[in-house]
């Protein structure tokens, strides 16, 4: 799967966990600049992504994320 479609892809969960369809995965984007992306947010966007991507994911793999960019590459890095 390449990153444009792993960035497609997050985008439509995004959109579905926030309820918010402006919303775009880029590399850059954090908790911060998405309203409403607090802890519970957070795990409920986990888990979206490791069903739609069929992953899982190590939770010292989540605490490291620091953006969208490193959710990318770290789904990349499992679907490869």
């Amino acid at each position: 799967m390449s990153l444009d479609a792993i960035y497609q892809k997050l985008t439509q969960i995004l959109q579905n966990v926030f309820d918010d369809d402006s919303l775009v995965a880029r590399p850059d984007l954090t908790a911060d600049q998405v309203d409403g992306w607090d802890s519970f947010a957070h795990l409920r966007l986990i888990f979206a992504v490791e069903k739609a991507f069929g992953v899982n994911f190590a939770a010292s793999q989540i605490a490291s994320l620091q953006n969208v960019g490193d959710l990318a590459t770290l789904i990349n890095s499992k679907v490869a």
